[in-house]
Order: structure tokens, then sequence, then C-alpha cells
């Protein structure tokens, strides 16, 4: 049993980092109840890694590794029992919510919506550099080179340029 202490470490640790846990949260899931489950899952694996925590590692990158791998392993068990359903361009519903809402909100929902196209690694990839990551802490959360990290960037960057232009 955890001592008190501990529990509380742990609390304040993730409080701290509560908008990243949701920010991964919400690149893989697409309602509220989705995002309760995984974040629950991301929860369950930071308590059980975090008496292991190495504190020479950023907490924010040792955060968005766990955090990614598993919001990346729901992704792909709920992908599997989606095969019955009717995939509905999500556009649709972003379109259809209230008119009032700022530009940058609208630009929000435009980025998720056009993410939702690109594979997992690459979500991962957008969403730490969205967070202002360097590419060196994208590098050691994904496992991947700091040159490949910003070659998939400028490609990502790309490929977003024409889809907001054709949309």
């Amino acid at each position: 049993m955890p001592s008190k202490n501990v529990n509380k470490e742990f609390a304040a640790f993730v409080n701290e980092h509560r908008k990243l846990i949701y920010k991964v949260c919400r690149m893989y899931c697409k309602d509220n109840e989705q995002i309760n489950d995984v974040e629950q899952e991301i929860l369950m694996q930071l308590w059980t890694a975090f008496p292991k925590y190495d504190n020479i590692y950023k907490p924010s990158t040792w955060i968005y590794r766990i955090a990614l791998n598993t919001a990346i392993s729901y992704y792909r068990r709920e992908k599997k029992h989606r095969t019955n359903r009717a995939d509905i361009d999500q556009s649709v519903f972003l379109l259809a919510e209230e008119h009032d809402r700022s530009e940058t909100e609208e630009q929000i929902r435009r980025l998720y919506a056009f993410m939702e196209q690109f594979s997992e690694l690459d979500k991962a990839l957008l969403l730490l550099y969205l967070d202002d990551n360097s590419y060196e802490d994208i590098a050691n959360v994904l496992g991947i080179t700091v040159t490949n990290v910003a070659t998939k960037i400028s490609r990502l960057k790309q490929r977003l340029r024409l889809l907001m232009v054709d949309n």
C-alpha cells in the first residue's frame, strides 16, 4: 500500500500535467466517454510506473511517452471494434456547432478534424510539436531521431497547409 506522501506526490505531479494528459486524450478520442476512459487508463499506467520515474527525464517527456502509448493502444483496440460502424466525416459535426465561437476555436476544431486523417505516430508528433516541445524531446518521447522528427514535422506542416487551403 503506497504511503500518503506518495499519494500526495502523485496527485500533485498529475495535477501539474493534467492539460498534457487531456490533449493526448482529445487527440485520440472523439467523445467525452472515450476521453474519460483513456484518461483513466493513462492515470493507471502513470500510477503503476510512478515509483520507477527517474527525474533525469523531464516530467512532461515521461508523461507524454506513457500517455501516447496508452492512447494509441486504446485507439487501436477501439478501431478493431468499429468495423461494423460507418465512418462519418467529423467535419460535418464541427460545422453544425455554434457559429458564434471565436476564430481561434474554429481553427483548433478544424485542425483536430484534419488530424483525424493522420496516423497515430503523426498525431503524436504533431501534438508534441504544437505543445512547444523541442525536437530532441519529441525524439525521446517517440523513440526516433531528431533528424526524423524535423523531416516528419516539415512534411506534416505541408500536408496541413494543403488540407487547410482545400477546405
